[in-house]
């Protein structure tokens, strides 16, 4: 292992290397004196062989064989002079020319690259020839330029705090879509903020807690022309699992947010509770990521027509203050939540639709299902051929897990709308047409 220090080499008067390279012989060192061989004896039997260091066994490696006459020693030449020192004034030049050429040479490729679609130089706002902020209309990025204009921020002053969510306009005149627990409790008016930063003045028109929907009005006085942009409604009947759906509004803040996704269910019943209410509806599952501040802002699908507004999240958090998206987020299907927005507008609350039954909230089947405690006599379901006793299975195809699911359900159709109840009596399954109608609350 190492540190990660560089490997650095010994500098002079550092101790010799134990790698195995012993010190350096003489002969190997440039300028070390070497003893002369000896002569050999006239009788030697090796005299012969003065010029074969092969076989001599004592010859240097080095062999110095002596010359034939007493010729004077040449005088070794002077080293030769060193010639005029280069100026500093002509390595400044010489570096000024090699600056030039390089950029020279650099700007040359850049444009070749340019002008033969290799690339673009910084700065341009291009790659190849297509500008950057050209989408398409159906892409995402086009959907969410069309969209955003709609969705605006609102905050409320709630006891001694600040609720903060999100809405869409959906007239001209400045009507504002919302959940009910945006604005449950606020004081005052709500101060809405739209994507440019602009900021306007809402009052409350009317709410429904049962179903979590709320309207705001805008003050559209000194707004300017063009500001308010309705969204386009789509039909939610018409949704199908792993369609691709866009979510916009304000989480933790975070104003013009966007997440995308695809439908993950339909028809999936929710109840929750705050302050004593309960709330049912039966929403549309997405794994677009949602979190808190996106309460009331729209779900799009992918020609940017609104299919529902985000509510709800699944979180494995028991604190609400601490909960985030796992990818389960819940919205109110449009048509239900247009219907009962509709309805505050017009006459200052909503209608619910209903059956005519109360359901045992006692009852538990791990097949399902939810029993009739009572049947309202000259009701719907009664008019249906529905006795007490009986248990809902399904309601139109979509089965009912827990006693509250046939509440949620039977809330997503219209007064006047006629749903198939698939139902158990005793251990006879059977069926029956049921006719909705609103409330006389």
């Amino acid at each position: 292992m190492t540190d990660g220090s560089a490997w650095r080499q010994p500098g002079p008067g550092a101790p010799a290397s134990n790698t195995g390279w012993g010190a350096r012989p003489a002969w190997a060192t440039p300028g070390a004196p070497q003893a002369a061989a000896p002569r050999p004896a006239p009788d030697s039997w090796w005299s012969d062989a003065l010029a074969d260091p092969w076989r001599d066994p004592d010859a240097p490696v080095v062999v110095v064989k002596p010359p034939a006459d007493e010729s004077p020693e040449l005088e070794k030449p002077p080293p030769p002079s060193p010639g005029p020192r280069v100026g500093i004034g002509l390595v400044l030049v010489v570096s000024i020319v090699t600056a030039l050429l390089a950029g020279a040479l650099g700007g040359t490729l850049g444009y070749v690259f340019a002008m033969g679609g290799g690339g673009a130089t910084l700065g341009s706002g291009q790659v190849g020839n297509a500008p950057l902020n050209n989408r398409a209309p159906e892409s995402i990025a086009g959907l969410v330029k069309k969209v955003l204009p709609s969705v605006v921020t609102i905050s409320m002053r709630v006891g001694n705090g600040t609720s903060l969510g999100s809405g869409f306009v959906v007239s001209g005149d400045g009507h504002v879509i919302t959940n009910n627990h945006v604005v449950e409790g606020g004081t005052g008016a709500a101060t809405v903020r739209f994507s440019d930063a602009s900021v306007a003045v809402a009052s409350v028109v009317g709410t429904d807690p049962e179903s979590d929907i709320a309207v705001l009005k805008i003050d559209t006085n000194g707004l300017p022309d063009g500001q308010l942009a309705p969204v386009q409604f789509g039909n939610s009947d018409g949704v199908q699992v792993g369609d691709p759906v866009v979510a916009v509004g304000a989480p933790l803040g975070l104003t013009s947010t966007v997440t995308y996704g695809v439908v993950s269910y339909l028809d999936r019943p929710i109840r929750t509770s705050e302050n004593g209410t309960a709330r049912y509806y039966s929403a549309i599952q997405t794994d677009a990521a949602v979190n808190q501040g996106n309460s009331g802002g729209p779900l799009f699908d992918a020609a940017g027509r609104v299919i529902g507004i985000n509510s709800v999240i699944g979180t494995l958090s028991e604190d609400q203050a601490s909960a985030g998206n796992v990818g389960l987020a819940f919205a109110i299907p449009i048509n239900h939540a247009r219907r009962v927005a509709t309805d505050i507008i017009n006459t200052g609350k909503a209608r619910r639709t209903v059956m005519g039954v109360q359901v045992d909230n006692t009852y538990q089947n791990p097949a399902g299902g939810a029993r009739l405690a009572t049947v309202e006599p000259g009701g719907p379901a009664a008019g249906g051929g529905l006795k007490a006793g009986d248990v809902v299975m399904a309601v139109n195809g979509k089965p009912i897990d827990e006693s509250w699911d046939l509440t949620a359900l039977i809330r997503k159709y219209a007064p006047g709308d006629t749903v198939e109840i698939q139902y158990l009596r005793g251990a006879a399954k059977a069926k029956a047409s049921v006719a909705l109608v609103a409330d006389a609350k």
